[in-house]
């Protein structure tokens, strides 16, 4: 099924090559029921785990569950976390290209959960030789033909070390990309379609604002300066603002109650691209993927949005 109810939308011919820092994230959960003696923390008795694809995954995770064609292209090591998430990409219908890496751990985010709490999370990560970003950045080059977005996902893994080469190439081939950014260095993302940076990602850029006007302003002046067509600023209760050279468009949040955050930002850059690969205007994009964000922050962990979810009643 690739439209919605009664919307007529049509996600079968978007194609979309995520690119960027992939990694597993890891969940045990269990029961809190008593405190450590040997160190005033809880204990926790874990009695099921589960993974999911995360990072750069979870948004081909998210963009194969509307229903586009999807492709995946980072680094992973070559042990078990690697080849897991080679074979959850699978099940979701993704098509990976993942450079494996023998000196290199794939990326874990381990999070420990007691009664619905995150209690605690553990990162494994390091960064990929250049070796293997050459073999990387081969595959990107081969798959870019035979799409239409292009996702950069950066985490700050490493993965997206050659991010410039890709963008330049991307342009060079009349590709739109989009990027959830990163770090303090927005020139690296200097000619991409859209970014998409959350307020605390903004502000470490642009500084803080003292109100709307002068948050347009420093928008506005950042995006022309990098030559950037959109700038969509996620705003998480305030919902979303989408700056171009028409102007500003804004959505109000979807209300509900928040219950997990991860992820929420992969969720909306996947619906985003979809959308836009689909053929839709940036404005509606950006209505429907903050819906989409409305939807998955209320469940626990990375997670995807369904069509049903989206346009059911």
């Amino acid at each position: 099924m690739n439209a919605g109810p009664a919307t007529g939308i049509d996600f079968s011919n978007a194609s979309i090559l995520v690119v960027g820092d992939v990694m597993l994230d890891r969940y045990w959960f269990g029961d809190v029921q008593r405190i450590s003696p040997e160190a005033p923390v809880p204990v926790v008795r874990v009695t099921r785990s589960d993974e999911r694809l995360g990072g750069a995954a979870n948004v081909a995770r998210n963009a194969a569950a509307l229903g586009a064609k999807v492709a995946l292209v980072g680094v992973v090591g070559d042990d078990e976390p690697g080849r897991r998430i080679e074979a959850l990409a699978g099940e979701a219908g993704i098509a990976c290209r993942l450079a494996r890496d023998a000196a290199l751990p794939t990326t874990i985010k381990l999070r420990v959960i007691g009664r619905q709490q995150q209690l605690l999370r553990i990162d494994f990560e390091q960064a990929p030789g250049d070796s293997t970003l050459a073999r990387k950045l081969d595959a990107v080059r081969e798959l870019l033909p035979r799409t239409q977005v292009l996702v950069l996902s950066d985490y700050g893994k490493g993965s997206l070390a050659q991010i410039e080469e890709i963008v330049r190439d991307a342009r060079e081939a009349g590709k739109l990309v989009i990027v959830d950014p990163k770090g303090d260095d927005y020139s690296r993302y200097r000619g991409v379609t859209v970014l998409t940076p959350n307020r605390a990602e903004l502000r470490e850029v642009v500084g803080a604002w003292r109100d709307e006007a002068d948050l347009a302003e420093r928008a506005q002046r950042l995006r022309r300066s990098l030559e950037i067509r959109y700038l969509l600023l996620t705003r998480s209760e305030e919902g979303m603002t989408l700056f171009s050279d028409e102007g500003e468009v804004s959505v109000p949040a979807q209300a509900r109650e928040v219950y997990d955050v991860s992820g929420a930002g992969d969720t909306v850059v996947a619906v985003l691209a979809v959308m836009l690969a689909a053929g839709h205007p940036a404005d509606e994009a950006m209505r429907l993927a903050n819906r989409a964000g409305g939807i998955v922050v209320g469940k626990l962990g990375t997670a995807a949005v369904s069509l049903q979810e989206l346009f059911g009643a």
